[in-house]
This record gives structure tokens, sequence and C-alpha cells, in this order.
């Protein structure tokens, strides 16, 4: 066979030739169309100390964000959702900047303060991540106490 011919193949009666350059382009086509439409998954995980927070002290808590178990950039909101489904986004830290497209590579850590208003309230911490066009929504219900 020629230099740079791999195998001939019989298609509807004609003969293909297929060179490495063309399997070079088929191969770069499946893995795009894999990363594209069946890649790793968004993964959005948040973790605390529980589900009843002590009205008063600080509650902390981390998001994580990651693609095939590696952490990822995007932009974070982050809003308590009331029993009549009312949403308040939170403020960073001890300041008043609100957590809202907040951008972030992973891992966020932060603390809410839960005002003594909100004991006995079933409320949602909500944590919205986008990256790219994926958006995760991650609910964590919480009831202030004591």
């Amino acid at each position: 066979m020629p230099a740079g011919l791999d195998r001939l193949r019989l298609a509807r009666g004609r003969v293909v030739r297929e060179t490495h350059g063309m399997k070079l382009v088929a191969a770069a086509a499946a893995s795009l169309a894999a990363g594209v439409l069946g890649g790793a998954p968004l993964k959005v995980t948040v973790t605390a100390p529980g589900h009843a927070p002590k009205v008063g002290p600080r509650w902390t808590y981390v998001v994580r964000a990651t693609e095939g178990g590696k952490p990822v950039a995007g932009k974070l909101t982050e809003q308590i959702v009331d029993p009549l489904g009312g949403t308040h986004p939170v403020e960073f830290g001890a300041s008043t900047k609100k957590i809202v497209n907040w951008p972030f590579t992973g891992v966020f850590r932060d603390f809410i303060v839960w005002p003594a208003e909100s004991r006995g309230v079933p409320l949602r911490f909500r944590v919205i991540v986008v990256v790219g066009k994926t958006k995760r929504v991650v609910d964590y219900p919480v009831t202030p106490r004591g």
C-alpha cells in the first residue's frame, strides 16, 4: 500500500481510501462530542455541621464544584428561601456584599449568622452554581434553633 494509507474500505460499491489524517479527525470529533454530550457531569456539594444551626454563632459551610473529580471555575449565588417561597440573598461573611454571581474555583467557604427571628422556621439554604452553560441548584434544608 502507498505511504499514508492504512487500508481500503468498500462503501456502497465504491472503494474508499482511509488515511491516517482522516482517523485523527474522526477521533478528535468523537472526543469533542463526548466532552460536549457525555462528559463528566458537574457535581455540586454543600457541607455544613448540621441542619439545625444555633441562632447567633457562626454556622460554617463549604460549597464544592467538580467535573470528573477536578475543581472547576464557576459563578456562585446563595439564597435563603423562606416557607412562603421568598428568596433572600446571603451576605459574604460579616460584610454587606451579597453572594450573587460570585466567581470561585472548586471550593468556597463562608459562614452565616442566623438571626433570632429565624428560630424554629423551616428554611432552605439554596446554592446555585453556574459553570459555562451548566447550572446546578442545591437546596439544603435548615431550621435554626435555640
